[in-house]
């Protein structure tokens, strides 16, 4: 058992917390990160089953801020981004839908680059430790930083922070926020799907929110389907068997597949999936106008429950860390 020291904690290697790391660190800040998940980029989540390969949680973003369009260029110019599509067939043109390459995962990969980061790994209790915060790891070490940033799903970061006095109304602006739940299917098909160009389906209504064809998308070789539940179908079936719920997903998404049968298929549950009651600002600073260290959370449930609002949450969260006084 050690202890790490750092200037800057942050849990959670998501698009909010890796967009942080990144610019404390071309600020001159030591940084390290920790996620309990085997792999970067928290809801950019990938999967290969065989030949198949799946985007499975976060399908594109959208580009509207003059930084993160300029950051999305950024990511065109060295690989690992490219225009997916932007509108469906019939619609007006939208804004543009990019997507990761090869998938939506390449893109936190290259955010991690040159950051110190330690996965599989879960923070099991944070205290306020004389002028820091002590954070206790399940592999038995802790760490030791002079601020913290939590970017986990709100619940979570609740659960987390359940000991320590935060302000009374800046708990109740994060009870306020709620999240979607989503059950994602990726299923390996036998040929390919009756999806029109460029292989994506949005529906309103219904048990399946969104279809994604990963062959057309350019992200797997042979014919692959993402198929995402809605929100309420997910709530209701989020903990029931998952193959059930997946077969159930797969046999109403018959009319979109034409004459491709399921070869295998998988399952993954989002319990916390897409915010659908945010906090209107970009973060917040929980130590403000307190004794506490600096304590900040950030992420999608903040500047918007999209791509592009989790970035930018965490270049807020890192200027509000850089200025928060010790």
């Amino acid at each position: 058992m050690s202890t790490i020291t750092t200037d800057y904690l942050i849990i959670g290697a998501g698009l909010a917390g890796l967009s942080a790391a990144k610019d404390l660190q071309q600020a001159g800040c030591q940084v390290l990160l920790i996620d309990k998940g085997r792999g970067l980029g928290g809801r950019l989540a990938g999967r290969r089953i065989g030949d198949a390969t799946f985007d499975h949680g976060a399908q594109f973003m959208t580009a509207r801020e003059a930084r993160f369009k300029a950051t999305v260029a950024d990511w065109i110019d060295a690989g690992v981004a490219q225009q997916w599509y932007s509108s469906y067939p019939g619609q007006p043109n939208g804004h543009p839908r990019y997507r990761g390459v090869p998938t939506m995962t390449a893109i936190a990969k290259h955010l991690a680059i040159g950051l110190n980061i330690m996965l599989c790994t879960r923070v099991q209790t944070i205290a306020q430790e004389q002028h820091g915060w002590l954070a206790s790891l399940d592999n038995g070490d802790t760490v030791y930083a002079s601020k913290l940033l939590i970017t986990s799903p709100v619940p979570q970061t609740l659960e987390l922070t359940k000991s320590i006095e935060i302000p009374a109304d800046m708990r109740a602006r994060l009870e306020r926020i709620q999240y979607e739940s989503c059950i994602a299917v990726m299923a390996v098909l036998d040929g390919p799907t009756a999806i029109q160009a460029p292989g994506a389906i949005a529906l309103e209504q219904g048990p399946i929110a969104w279809i994604s064809d990963n062959q057309q998308k350019g992200v797997s070789k042979i014919p692959a389907v993402t198929i995402h539940g809605s929100g309420e179908f997910s709530a209701a079936n989020i903990d029931r068997d998952r193959l059930q719920v997946g077969q159930q997903l797969i046999d109403l998404a018959a009319p979109y597949l034409g004459d491709a049968r399921v070869a295998d298929y998988q399952v993954h549950g989002w319990r916390y999936s897409k915010p659908s009651i945010v906090d209107p600002d970009p973060g917040l600073l929980l130590s403000s106008d307190t004794e506490m260290p600096p304590l900040a959370v950030a992420g999608d449930a903040f500047a918007g429950p999209r791509f592009e609002g989790a970035v930018q949450s965490g270049w807020a969260a890192a200027k509000m860390l850089i200025n928060a006084k010790n």
